[in-house]
């Protein structure tokens, strides 16, 4: 009897510690509030601190209604942004849109419009001048060679207000290289990105129909 009194008590207090662990993480999570990263990833340590979503109709020309991933509604004023030239492409509502922000996500630090970023990007070859090199960047991370047989072009992403692309030379050590750019001017006709040692400049190719 005292062995079957003894073993049901161990039951009940396992059951309670079990009850205890739940709501201490249920309320861990609550705790923690909605969280306006779309990619978290880590790159040698450092967190991806852009937010991702989609421009609002309530947007104006120094502010914009940004709905995050994550379904959340901000404000984020432009004005410092665009004096400091870091609006890149302009925007309409539904576009998407890359944001590095400030701490308390009030401001831009960097604006990045996606939907302008996809397409076609091409440049006189620079070896002789004679045709046309460049890449296409397409939605879902996608990137692929235009015109290239040493460079071949794999994914890009927005990674701290810098575009990250990652791309293997065919010949060498067919081992994926990634590089990170700060961006220069993107519009409609144009992008222009650089790192520390050079700075490229491209134009949309058109798309015969």
């Amino acid at each position: 009897m005292k062995t079957r009194h003894f073993a049901r008590h161990i039951a009940v207090a396992t059951v309670m510690m079990t009850m205890a662990m739940v709501i201490g993480c249920d309320n861990k999570q609550k705790a923690q509030g909605p969280t306006y990263l779309a990619d978290s990833a880590t790159v040698e340590g450092k967190q991806n601190k852009t937010l991702f979503g989609i421009c609002g109709d309530g947007s104006a020309m120094n502010t914009l209604q940004f709905i995050t991933d994550n379904g959340d509604t901000l404000y984020i004023a432009l004005h410092d942004t665009r004096e400091k030239g870091k609006v890149f492409g302009e925007y309409v509502a539904g576009d998407r849109i890359a944001v590095m922000p400030n701490d308390d996500k009030t401001e831009a630090k960097v604006m990045i419009n996606e939907s302008t970023l996809l397409g076609n990007w091409i440049m006189p070859d620079p070896i002789d001048g004679s045709s046309e090199v460049g890449f296409s960047i397409k939605d879902g991370g996608i990137m692929e060679s235009i015109n290239q047989m040493s460079i071949i072009y794999k994914s890009w992403k927005i990674f701290n207000g810098q575009l990250e692309v990652v791309s293997m030379r065919e010949g060498g050590s067919e081992i994926d290289e990634t590089e990170y750019y700060d961006m220069v001017r993107l519009d409609a006709d144009s992008l222009v990105f650089c790192n520390q040692e050079d700075t490229f400049m491209y134009s949309r190719k058109a798309i015969i129909q």
